[in-house]
């Protein structure tokens, strides 16, 4: 590999030449600009404002815009009389722990070289120094034109130096954090833990650019004339759609089983939304007043369901009511008969006896 910048580690009172390799390389597509009418190539050319004279690299130079739009021209040899220590050499200024270090801070990857055979022994001193003290070097290096921080690690049997962003340079995330107070149940929490569980990881080696792969198969079969444009897939556009958070855990947590083959992933396919289930009677088939309860979107009773099960039950409560008054009036009018059927019985023992009572007198006259 190219080396991009040679110079050496200050380590202490040790020096250790390097050169710095790219550690990293762009595998996307590039395209060019063309003419769409006849596709001729679009190029830029470096004109002068001033004289309108194209002009080529060897007489291009730099210069600083002031406010006012004003030009201070600056050369190669204003910079290098400028007092940087580390001009030439990566300057190691403490070992921290590797959480330390915050990721938004991480840029350009690189990794250094020995450079020729009296580095190694330093280089392999600092590599197993590293290693054993499961720390990270931090930096200070100069790389086109300013100075920059890096973070210096072993990867297998290497030495690799991130570059870093200055403090500075990292925004506050001001109004980023959702407005108002959110709440999380416990219930939702879990969820989210098993299914992080059950994802698992993942081999970083197997992951690829589908879509460049997309790319490449498309400019392929343009170049042999059998490109045929695919069907418009149908996307649902983003955000505005309430969810049922649980339901949508529960069935992210089946799908991730059943992708892994996992027992006891049916179900993986029914739908996320949460939905109310009529309870019917064995014999009548009719609704209960359990089956006209509200459904619940995204936490939030429907309004319309919510008068629905209150009338549904207000209706159940009036039809006891006139049962149970039926049942009543039932009661009374049987206890009427009853007590009808009595006064009846009564009145015609109290006829007999009087009966029996004037028969009487006269058998005894006559004898």
């Amino acid at each position: 590999m190219r080396s991009i910048w040679n110079g050496a580690i200050s380590f202490g009172l040790v020096s250790i030449p390097i050169k710095l390799v790219n550690a990293t390389e762009s595998h996307s597509i590039s395209f060019r600009q063309i003419h769409l009418s006849d596709g001729g190539r679009i190029r830029y050319r470096k004109v002068c404002e001033l004289d309108g004279e194209e002009v080529s690299t060897a007489e291009i130079g730099k210069g600083y815009e002031e406010a006012d739009g004003s030009l201070i021209p600056i050369t190669d040899e204003d910079l290098a009389q400028l007092p940087i220590a580390t001009a030439k050499t990566i300057e190691i200024v403490s070992f921290v722990p590797a959480d330390e270090i915050d990721p938004l801070q991480m840029d350009a990857a690189y990794y250094l070289a020995a450079n020729g055979p009296t580095a190694a022994k330093p280089y392999t001193l600092l590599r197993e120094a590293l290693k054993r003290s499961r720390r990270v070097a931090v930096a200070k290096y100069a790389l086109r034109g300013r100075e920059r921080l890096g973070m210096l690690r072993v990867v297998d049997d290497v030495i690799a130096m991130h570059g870093l962003l200055w403090p500075d340079e990292i925004r506050v995330p001001e109004g980023v954090a959702p407005e108002g107070k959110v709440s999380v149940r416990e219930a939702e929490l879990d969820l989210a833990d098993a299914l992080m569980a059950t994802l698992g990881e993942v081999e970083m080696d197997s992951l690829t650019d589908e879509y460049r792969e997309a790319v490449e198969a498309m400019i392929s079969a343009k170049s042999e004339g059998a490109f045929e444009p695919p069907a418009e897939a149908e996307v649902e556009p983003a955000g505005g759609k309430v969810i049922d958070l649980m339901a949508a855990l529960e069935k992210s947590v089946r799908a991730a089983k059943a992708s892994r083959g996992e027992a006891g992933a049916a179900g993986a396919a029914e739908d996320a939304e949460a939905e109310v289930t009529p309870i019917r009677r064995s014999g009548g088939g009719r609704k209960t007043a359990a089956a006209a309860a509200p459904k619940t979107v995204g936490g939030k009773k429907s309004t319309a369901s919510t008068a629905a099960a209150k009338k549904a039950a207000s209706g159940t409560k009036k039809t006891a009511a006139r049962k149970s008054a039926a049942t009543k009036s039932t009661s009374k009018t049987a206890a009427a008969k009853k007590a009808t059927a009595g006064g009846t019985s009564a009145k015609k023992s109290t006829a007999a006896g009087a009966s029996a009572k004037k028969a009487a007198p006269r058998k005894r006259t006559s004898a």
